[in-house]
């Protein structure tokens, strides 16, 4: 079991205010549609904490992820970090930014140019921003790697990402996020393309680096599974909106939101003896976020579906027990 995180720190440092992230694309020939990629979403992140956003493709959670770094400017709403306004800084301003905020993807191939050493791609970063000269640029480096366990960090760093596996290059991509020394990093499905026995070392190494450097995270995953073991706190978002929320054993544990219900339910059960046991199972997949349909937008894939209700109005999200949000008539 991956040890669990403890917040020392209560202090906010990301908050995110009725958000709003709307794409137009080509509809036909000539027509055009509106696509509310995130749709009113407020969220704080406080110094030190893990917050998972969970949901399957097309909820919006990826999009909430850039915006939340300020790689997507807001249709409305804002976001704000130590009070910093993102879409108004400076150019100046948003630099310094940078340095403090950082990604990892879930592509290790985006973060690390194969034609680039491992040195060369973990110490862009520091050309970019300008901080060293080349010794303390090569002994930040190696550290960086060390962190990470990729050693001997002289020998690999090296080597070309083709010489490294699929988990060595994803370890680089988290090196390059750290050798800035980031408050704040997106940690956009880092996982989810590595294999099975990679994936636990990789979120154990994460959570022992958020520890150690007290760093703030907003992990984006599809798998719920998961963001159980890293996260302090879990946001389920449905076609850009979120629909609960609240303390990761809470929700793991008892949710309540018919959608969070399901995908824990799809999480494969180790146990044989409690395979057979009944399952929630979500049917369809999710409307084109063009047309979300009318009222609460899982209405039409519900299990627990109110005729005369669910289709009318979008419920708000509720408080149903202390830091436990629930978007859901159920519960109003």
């Amino acid at each position: 079991m991956i040890p669990q995180p403890t917040i020392e720190q209560n202090e906010p440092l990301v908050k995110i205010q009725q958000l709003q992230v709307h794409f137009t694309v080509r509809k036909g020939l000539f027509g055009t549609q509106t696509v509310k990629a995130v749709d009113g979403v407020s969220l704080t992140l406080r110094r030190g904490e893990v917050v998972a956003v969970v949901g399957e493709s097309g909820s919006g959670k990826t999009t909430l992820g850039r915006a939340a770094l300020g790689l997507l400017k807001p249709t409305a709403g804002t976001v704000t970090v130590e009070g910093q306004q993102l879409s108004r800084l400076s150019d100046q301003q948003r630099k310094a930014f940078r340095r403090r905020a950082q990604v990892i993807f879930q592509d290790p191939f985006a973060t690390i140019d194969p034609y680039m050493t491992i040195y060369a791609s973990v110490a862009e970063p520091l050309v970019i921003h300008q901080i060293g000269d080349e010794a303390e640029r090569r002994q930040r480096v190696y550290q960086a790697l060390n962190d990470v366990r990729l050693t001997p960090a002289e020998e690999i760093a090296g080597r070309y990402p083709h010489m490294l596996s699929g988990g060595q290059r994803q370890r680089a991509g988290i090196a390059r996020a750290l050798v800035l020394q980031p408050e704040y990093i997106l940690a956009d499905e880092p996982v989810s393309m590595v294999d099975a026995s990679s994936r636990a070392e990789l979120l154990y190494l994460l959570r022992e680096l958020q520890q150690r450097f007290g760093i703030t995270f907003l992990y984006i995953t599809h798998d719920i599974a998961t963001a159980r073991h890293f996260a302090q706190r879990i946001v389920v978002m449905y076609l850009g909106r979120i629909v609960e929320s609240g303390p990761a054993a809470a929700i793991i544990e008892r949710p309540r939101h018919p959608y969070t219900q399901a995908l824990i339910a799809a999480v494969p059960e180790p146990n044989p003896a409690n395979r057979l046991q009944p399952r929630a199972v979500l049917p369809g997949e999710p409307p084109d976020p063009s047309q979300t349909p009318s009222g609460c937008s899982f209405h039409p894939r519900c299990p627990a579906f109110m005729r005369g209700t669910c289709e009318m109005a979008s419920p708000t999200l509720v408080e149903v027990v202390p830091d436990h949000w629930v978007a859901c008539y159920l519960y109003e």
